[in-house]
């Protein structure tokens, strides 16, 4: 195959799955890694696509491979996000056993709860002393500390989490692909929230516009496996996947 046949092939799986890996193109296009990593380079560099470790995503995607730090993030999208925290404590109710993740967007979640008669488990260190200061009976997993997030990760914390049976589970998240679905970029983390998820009744993630169309390195969850809770939502595509629950910004 010619090299221009080559790139033809690989923006058309680009542009039909939005996120595409090396092993993906070397199979379908019958090619060497070495020569499709070659190719993706090219394409990025003339702006064709976004090259990323393993394979290449749609120019309209996002990729993000770190966490920022949260004294950043928390002021990033401040009014969808407490839309979004204030629909989320109303569905909260008397008796419910509620897992609450860390982020902060479920950090703003705590400040909307009125329900004291839950109990509360998390992750978060911050959201475990707000929790306790508003009179909520609340449970912090024990494990490893990472510093970025605030947010006790590791084979201690998952081990805690596998006696629990939540009612309900709120969980952020660094990113949200049709595709790829629920992703953050630490594996630590990803494990995590991946046995809480598992282990909640009912599963919400909280996310403001800004996580959609958008890819970290480590999926936890596949997009049907929790209802969003976002504002106004213009990709109507996720609603296919999974149910979306829409509400106004403060």
């Amino acid at each position: 195959m010619l090299t221009e046949e080559r790139y033809a092939a690989i923006l058309k799986m680009v542009e039909k799955k939005r996120v595409v890996t090396v092993s993906e193109l070397t199979e379908a296009l019958n090619s060497s890694e070495s020569t499709i990593r070659r190719d993706l380079t090219a394409l990025g560099n003339i702006g064709k696509l976004n090259k990323v470790h393993g394979g290449a995503t749609a120019i309209d995607v996002l990729y993000s491979t770190k966490d920022d730090d949260v004294s950043i993030r928390q002021n990033r999208n401040t009014e969808q996000k407490k839309a979004i925290a204030k629909y989320a404590a109303s569905l909260i109710q008397e008796n419910d056993f509620v897992y609450i993740d860390a982020g902060t967007t479920t950090d703003l979640l705590i400040n909307y709860i009125t329900e004291k008669n839950a109990v509360y488990v998390t992750n978060g260190t911050v959201h475990a002393k707000k929790l306790a200061q508003k009179g909520c009976k609340v449970f912090i997993l024990g494990g490893e500390l990472k510093m970025a997030t605030d947010a006790v990760v590791g084979n201690e914390a998952i081990s805690s989490l596998k006696k629990y049976n939540f009612t309900k589970g709120f969980f952020g998240t660094n990113g949200i692909s049709a595709k790829i679905g629920y992703t953050t970029p630490d594996v630590s983390e990803a494990l995590v929230k991946a046995e809480a998820l598992s282990k909640c009744g009912e599963k919400y993630v909280l996310a403001d516009p800004s996580k959609f169309n958008s890819i970290s390195p480590i999926t936890f969850a596949g997009l049907e496996s929790a209802c969003i809770i976002t504002t106004a939502l213009e990709d109507g595509q996720y609603r296919k996947y999974t149910t979306v629950l829409e509400t106004e910004k403060i």
